[in-house]
């Protein structure tokens, strides 16, 4: 049966995945926002409102016609909470179902493999005081939102806190960099530098999984909090599919971590990253949660296959040979560290 469902968001990448999925599925989509990051996907109604001002959603109705004015779902990937509040405040009662988009980094301990809902029980950071935050505040931010969301709806919400998605459209640079990287390779004859610690966990799920999952879960009336994670997997794995999607059989030059850390290369991401490398203990379990919540939440992660397939055509599209990634090496980069840190 058709639903209504209204994305506080829709035209980055997730909103837009979220959009995407809820009109295949037949149902009417509403998408607020501020209009600049891209257009709603076909089908969906774009509804302009900046959520940092006041009136934000007063484009939506004012209730005067409760059969047209009411969401069956409402998802909002938000970070911060000024914004979540206000959201809650215009929209809770004329919700029959709601969904918040948290994250992982919500856990103050990034250490310990296996941990989270299902797993070692983690603590989370203090919540963010006040209504903004900057990136270097996103998890204690993500907190506030959650409390949020839970003060005003009570257990009738789902809170999925997101690992690492993956997928084409991918903005971050860091799970394509693997088989954007193998393609490469496989074209200039030239190694790839693969750091030592391939056993470390390189935990992704699909942008289109995570997004289904988001409407059908919630529609469904799945309630409470999730680690909304992929399986787990290694750094090893990762390379290996990237390199196996890529057609690249090439040569793979492992270098030493305290190597490539002397070197000045950053682990995980940002730029001059080796992607998705954890090194620091401290670490070593962001990427390595319990994935048990999601899977008894019905969440199901297609193989890693698609996944890095899908990554492949995005990189291509975006330039295999591009500098100044968001996440990676450049590839005159890498191949000088070759030389440098392990010369033949």
């Amino acid at each position: 049966m058709s639903a209504r469902v209204l994305v506080l968001g829709g035209t980055a990448w997730l909103g837009g995945a979220v959009a995407r999925h809820a009109l295949a599925a037949g149902h009417a989509v509403d998408c607020l926002a501020r209009g600049v990051s891209g257009r709603v996907p076909e089908g969906a109604r774009l509804v302009v409102g900046d959520r940092s001002t006041e009136g934000a959603y007063d484009a939506l109705g004012a209730g005067t016609d409760p059969a047209g004015d009411r969401y069956d779902l409402v998802v909002d990937v938000s970070r911060q909470p000024g914004e979540v509040r206000g959201a809650l405040d215009a929209l809770a009662d004329r919700a029959a179902r709601w969904v918040f988009v948290s994250s992982g980094s919500v856990y103050a301990d990034h250490s310990v493999l296996g941990g989270g809902l299902g797993g070692t029980p983690l603590p989370l950071l203090p919540p963010l005081e006040g209504d903004t935050g900057g990136p270097e505040q996103y998890g204690e931010a993500k907190v506030a939102c959650e409390d949020a969301v839970r003060a005003r709806r009570g257990d009738d919400a789902l809170v999925a806190r997101s690992g690492l998605i993956a997928g084409y459209g991918d903005p971050s640079d860091r799970f394509g960099y693997w088989v954007g990287r193998c393609a490469l390779a496989g074209q200039d004859g030239r190694p790839l530098l693969v750091p030592a610690s391939l056993g470390q966990g390189a935990q992704v799920l699909d942008v289109l999984d995570l997004a289904a999952w988001l409407v059908d879960a919630g529609l469904a009336g799945t309630t409470g909090t999730v680690d909304a994670y992929g399986p787990r997997r290694t750094l090893g794995e990762v390379v290996d599919v990237a390199a196996a999607v890529a057609g690249f059989d090439g040569e793979r030059v492992v270098v030493d971590d305290d190597a490539l850390r002397g070197a000045g290369v950053d682990e995980f991401m940002g730029p001059r990253s080796l992607a998705l490398w954890l090194a620091d203990p401290a670490w070593l379990g962001f990427a390595a949660h319990e994935d048990v919540s999601a899977r008894r939440a019905g969440l199901v992660a297609r193989p890693l296959e698609g996944t890095t397939t899908a990554a492949l055509a995005w990189e291509r599209e975006q330039g295999l040979h591009r500098t100044g990634r968001r996440a990676g090496l450049d590839r005159a980069d890498e191949l000088a560290l070759v030389e440098r840190l392990a010369p033949r």
